[in-house]
Parts: structure tokens; sequence; C-alpha cells
């Protein structure tokens, strides 16, 4: 009797392995012969564009990818993270320089700063250092754009008290320095012919970009201008941006210019040229609150349905460019995998959780919300698969001692999809749990302890992708994202997160942190 339900045993794990694999196969076929990835990247980079929190973009991306999983079969969440006071909508914008040497101006703004009103021109001055500086030139800014120093971060002058205050400070450092430096001038020049004389150094001033940018803005200027690096960087006003109030929203706009280009305006206006600028910038904001939501798409377990898997890329992206890259390449394949997986008639023993996550940009927004919000499924997350780390191909995945024979027939029948691309399965020493998430949705699981399992990505084919050049720059565009890597990491992350739904127990944890003493 003992042997008869031995092999009735080793028959039903027979019978539910072969049932997996079929479900893999199936995924692997419709992945190779239609796969829809980019399809989606064109939709969300190219039809909705940047996808800012707070903007009609990252809302109409949100009830589209909501209607996808809808149309594939899925259960859909909009799960509310937060608020905005005030929502905002970047439009077109361009700049000219009017002179005899004229060019169009290559430039971007941050999001939730100003635009122009309309098309505006003016004369250009360099920022004052110094109160003398200012009351000598302070008749003069009416209807300027001003130069500033200092090289873009990415980040606005901070027009808040606070940064008032810190300028405050700055100013009269820099008035001590300007009246020891005017005392050195007299000494120098009293003492010049005395022999034995030694000549006191002039200080330089403590440098600070806009130091009197309160005072500017009063006296009427149209804008100022920073010099940035190529590609142009550009990201918000995290100092502000939750304090925004739709009646007083900042005034001037905040240029950050192709440095090549500000160069050459800096030097003529060094000497004194009359010359022009002109903008048009299209800086649009809309009267909040503004909510934003987690889009989750669910697929549930047909065994453990209060065990989860979760598979997800943030949906929201810097609106200077189109989100292509980051997150669009994360994003798209995740979406992706959950049509393979619900074309392929999956069902998983226990729930996937396919989240497109909102306000990583902003901080970790969603992630953190769902972690801090679902506390008591934690225990129960398999695995959770982030990808936002570009549009590159799985080449390895590593994972601990005692996963690794789970994680072998899922390595196995990723290695059916493209013998162009090997994957290598490795094994990995325990870490210290992080004690605050990295830069990513997935930093918040980990520091709850939840393994998140992902690819480790790679450029096999050589296509010079490289993350710096768009991470949070204009060219953040569908065109840098490489297609058949996209396609393969779907069809690829499919099979990882069905495999690991379809175990018949959640992924042995042993070994994956380092044991910590309570």
């Amino acid at each position: 009797m003992r042997t008869f339900f031995l092999l009735i045993f080793i028959l039903g794990i027979t019978v539910a392995n072969a049932q997996t694999e079929e479900v893999f196969n199936r995924i692997i076929e419709t992945g190779t012969t239609d796969n829809q990835s980019m399809q989606h990247l064109d939709v969300l980079s190219n039809r909705f564009g940047g996808r800012l929190v707070g903007s009609d973009a990252y809302e109409n991306a949100a009830v589209w990818a909501a209607s996808k999983f809808e149309e594939w079969g899925m259960k859909v969440i909009f799960d509310e993270v937060g608020e905005l006071p005030v929502g905002f909508n970047r439009g077109p914008w361009f700049g000219r320089l009017l002179a005899e040497n004229g060019m169009h101006l290559h430039f971007a703004t941050p999001s939730y700063t100003s635009g122009t009103k309309g098309v505006q021109r003016g004369h250009v001055l360099i920022e004052p250092k110094t109160e003398a500086e200012f009351e000598r030139m302070k008749g003069k800014l009416e209807g300027a754009w001003v130069l500033i120093s200092g090289e873009n971060t990415g980040w606005p002058i901070d027009f808040s008290e606070g940064g008032d205050k810190i300028r405050r400070s700055i100013r009269e450092k820099n008035k001590k320095i300007a009246e020891e430096n005017q005392r050195i001038r007299k000494e120098n020049r009293e003492n010049r012919d005395k022999k034995r004389y030694k000549k006191q150094e002039i200080q330089e001033l403590v440098e600070h970009p806009a130091l009197f940018y309160r005072e500017m803005v009063d006296a009427g200027i149209l804008g100022i201008i920073q010099s940035s690096k190529v590609p142009i960087r550009v990201l918000y006003d995290r100092k502000n941006v939750h304090d925004l109030v739709f009646d007083s929203l900042p005034e001037v706009p905040d240029i950050k210019l192709d440095e090549h280009q500000y160069d050459v305006i800096y030097q003529m206006a060094k000497e004194r040229r009359y010359f022009q600028l002109e903008f048009d910038i299209r800086n649009h904001f809309k009267m909040g609150p503004v909510k934003y939501h987690n889009v989750i798409g669910i697929i549930p377990g047909t065994e453990f349905p209060d065990e989860y898997v979760i598979m997800g890329g943030h949906l929201d992206a810097f609106d200077v460019a189109t989100g292509g890259v980051d997150d669009g390449s994360g994003v798209t394949p995740t979406m992706e995998a959950a049509r393979l997986i619900m074309e392929a008639g999956g069902k998983p023993k226990r729930t996937i959780l396919t989240v497109l996550w909102a306000g990583e940009e902003f901080g970790l927004y969603g992630s953190k919300s769902w972690v801090k919000k679902n506390e008591d499924k934690l225990d129960k997350v398999s695995n959770m698969v982030n990808r936002d780390s570009g549009p590159t191909v799985p080449v390895s995945i590593t994972v601990s001692e005692a996963m690794k024979e789970d994680f072998i027939p899922i390595a196995e029948a990723i290695n059916r999809i493209n013998p162009e691309f090997p994957l290598e399965l490795k094994e990995r020493e325990p870490r210290e749990r992080p004690e605050r998430p990295w830069g990513t949705d997935s930093g918040p699981f980990a520091v709850k302890g939840i393994p998140t399992i992902g690819f480790d990505l790679g450029d096999p084919k050589g296509y010079d992708f490289n993350y710096g050049e768009i991470w949070h720059t204009e060219r953040d565009t569908y065109d840098k994202s490489i297609a058949e890597y996209q396609e393969h990491a779907a069809v690829a992350t499919a099979i990882l997160v069905y495999g690991i739904a379809d175990l018949d127990h959640l992924l042995d944890r042993e070994g994956y942190y380092l044991e910590t003493e309570e």
C-alpha cells in the first residue's frame, strides 16, 4: 500500500511538472511569433509620452494599461498611492539667439517650473554677485534673461523660504568678503612702493547660483539661465512640489541651456554686447489635488491564492523625453509577460501580481505605499521581480543555495527561447539585508527580507547601450530601447514568474540574507 501511495505522489508531481512545461512551451511559442513588447512601448512612449506623476500623460497611461490587463482577462486594481496639490503638463518649447551669430537654442526646464507668457524676448545680463552689483544693475533687470552661475544638476533653483535663507546667509558672507577685499585693495595700493611690503591676495566670493533670485524676480526678469552638460538632464521641483499652491506658482522660467551655447552667450554678455534671446516655453499647471495610483493586474492563484509572486516596473517617467527606457523598457516587457501567461492559459498555483508602480521617480512612492499597506502579506510574497535597469537582455540569474533546485527547470525553459541568449544559473552567498531601500521599486521589498530575484542583464550583441546617456535626460526615447532584447526579456520574465508561481511551495528564504539577531 505504501508503494501505491508513493507512485501516486510521484505521478502527481510528474503531471504537475508536465502542466508547467506545457505553459512554458506555449509562452515561448507566442512570445517568439507574436511578441507585442514594442507595440506596448510605442503606445506608452509615443502616444502618451513623458509620464510624470501629476500629469495627464500618467493618468492616461494608467487607464490604458488597466484596459489592456482587462482585455487579457486579468482582474485590475487601481491602488491609490497619494496626491499632489497641483498637476503639471509639458507642452512644446523653443528658443533663439537674436544676433548676427543667431542660432536656435538647445535647452530644457525642470518639471513643475514656470513657462513663459507666450513668446518672450529680452536682453541678457550676468547675475549680480554682491549687493553693490545688484544696486548698480537693478534698473536694467526688468525684461532681462539672466545668466546664473553653477552647472545644472537637473534640479531647479529653490525659490522656497528655505532657499531664500541659504541665499541670504551667503550674501552676508560675500558682503564681508567684499568689504575685506576693498580694505586689501586700498592697503595694497597705498603700500605698493614699499620694498618689504607683501601684497595681500584678494579673496574669492562664495559661488551660489541666483544669489539675488527673489530680488531679481521682483525687479521683473523674464527668467534665469544655467549652463548644462549634454545630454540635458532635468528633474522636478522636489523641494516645493508638495507645497505648491495654484494661486502662487513659480513665476519665471528656470532654463538649463546647452553648455556650448551658454559659453557663447556668456562671452557676449561679458563683453556688454547688445543682443536678445527669445523663448516660448509651454509649461502648464492644473488645479489639484491630483491623485496617482499603482496599476495592478491580477492572475489569481488556483491553490494558494493568498501567496504571491510580484513582477513590475515603474509607470512614471520624466517628461523632458518620453520614458522609452526609464522605465518603458521595464514596464512593457512586464506587461507582455502578463499577456503571454494569459495567452498560454496559465493558471498558476499562487497569485501573480503585475504592478506598474507610481511615483518611483519622486522617491519610490508606489512601492513604499504597497509594502506599508500590505504588511500582512509580506511573508507570503515568494519573490518580487523588478525591471528598471535598461533595455538589455537577461544573461544570468543568481539565487541562493536553498532556491537553486527550484530554478533549474526555469533556467532550462528560458534557454529554449533563443540560443543567441543563453542564461546562466548562478549561486550567491548570503548578503546583509539592506536597512534602507535602494533606488528602485524592489528596494522597499528587500528591506523587509523579501527575495528580489531578477535577471542579470547584458549586451551580448554590442548595441553600445549607455544608461547614463538616457538617465533622466532628453534622450530617454522609444528608439533607445532594443527590440530583440525587450522581446526576449518579456518571454524570459513570463517563464520566471510563472515558474515560481507554480511551485508547490514558497521559495525558501534560508541563506538569502544573513541571519540577524532580533
